[in-house]
């Protein structure tokens, strides 16, 4: 039987240099880890909680539950142009399985790898199934990206494509677990779009994540600066099969309402706008305007029979 002390030794340990990285002068084993702000930079931090059967399925392969853990989280890192650098894991378990931890281990230790991202401490305990995950970043003073900030005429655009990861939802549900089709890797094995975010830094006027649904997302945006938007629903771009999975109107349902997509939606002024496509190009990200702001409060553009409230817990509505 594995016990809390023999599950962080054998599965999440990191190794002795780790103190050495970003910043941190202590790592894994101590009441704390201790990490020294880089010069010139303010900290942004984040935490996220996944818990079983509301965040993702029970019989997802571990490797995605515990990509997927850490990705949605570092996705709030992106939303405000931060670098990461380290996270930490509150790990709940029904039981201590040695297969399904070190395939889990494995996903989350992956991501951690290629997004510069260790992990710097956390918690194992029993009970239902949660994967609570602090991301810590740095940003330099002063060049956040927040939500508050955008101004009337400003272009609306999305990094990526949008869908995807509630139509991976519904191939799921459906009986669809090959992580190879797309929509399933959009909804289990999300990319954080992190050097996105630290190169539209500067540029962007506003910004924010895409988790709960374009338009909800879009709303608190709005909300935070104070204005409104006009959407042009058909220039939202589509994540690729998804028209084909759920239709025409159920694949722009999707993009609008579903949420799960971690891509960003900026606000951009027309005199950054080529600047900050040719740097989002430059990390292989498409940029989309999709609508601009506007001064009057609401959202022009959608279509009643296409508008819903995205993702939202305790109310019932939802992917």
């Amino acid at each position: 039987m594995l016990g809390e002390f023999d599950i962080i030794a054998r599965y999440f340990a990191t190794p002795d240099n780790t103190s050495s990285m970003a910043g941190i002068t202590l790592g894994p084993g101590d009441d704390c880890a201790l990490l020294s702000p880089a010069a010139g930079t303010e900290l942004a931090m984040s935490v996220d909680t996944s818990v079983v059967d509301v965040h993702f399925p029970g019989d997802a392969p571990p490797e995605a539950i515990g990509h997927r853990a850490l990705a949605v989280a570092l996705s709030d890192l992106a939303a405000m142009g931060a670098r990461p650098r380290g996270c930490l894991m509150a790990l709940t378990l029904s039981h201590a399985e040695p297969v399904w931890l070190e395939r889990f281990a494995h996903g989350f230790r992956d991501l951690a790898w290629r997004t510069s991202t260790p992990l710097v401490g956390g918690d194992v305990t029993r009970g239902t199934l949660s994967i609570a995950v602090t991301v810590i970043g740095d940003v330099p003073v002063g060049q956040a990206l927040r939500r508050s900030g955008a101004a009337p005429g400003e272009r609306l655009a999305v990094t990526g494509a949008l869908g995807g990861g509630h139509g991976g939802l519904r191939m799921w549900q459906a009986g669809g677990h090959d992580l190879e089709d797309p929509l399933l890797a959009a909804y289990l094995m999300p990319v954080p779009q992190l050097e996105a975010g630290q190169a539209l830094r500067g540029l962007a006027s506003a910004a924010l994540d895409v988790s709960d649904g374009l338009l909800a997302d879009l709303g608190h945006l709005c909300h935070a600066s104070g204005v409104g938007a006009s959407l042009d629903p058909a220039c939202i771009p589509l994540a690729p099969t998804l028209e084909m999975t759920l239709g025409s109107e159920g694949a722009l349902h999707a993009a609008l309402n579903g949420g799960d997509d971690y891509q960003l939606l900026v606000s951009v002024p027309d005199a950054a706008w080529e600047e900050a496509r040719r740097r989002c190009a430059e990390c292989d990200v498409t940029l989309t305007e999709i609508g601009h702001v506007v001064a009057e409060p609401g959202i022009l553009g959608v279509p009643e029979t296409l508008s819903g409230v995205g993702w939202q817990h305790f109310t019932g509505d939802g992917p």
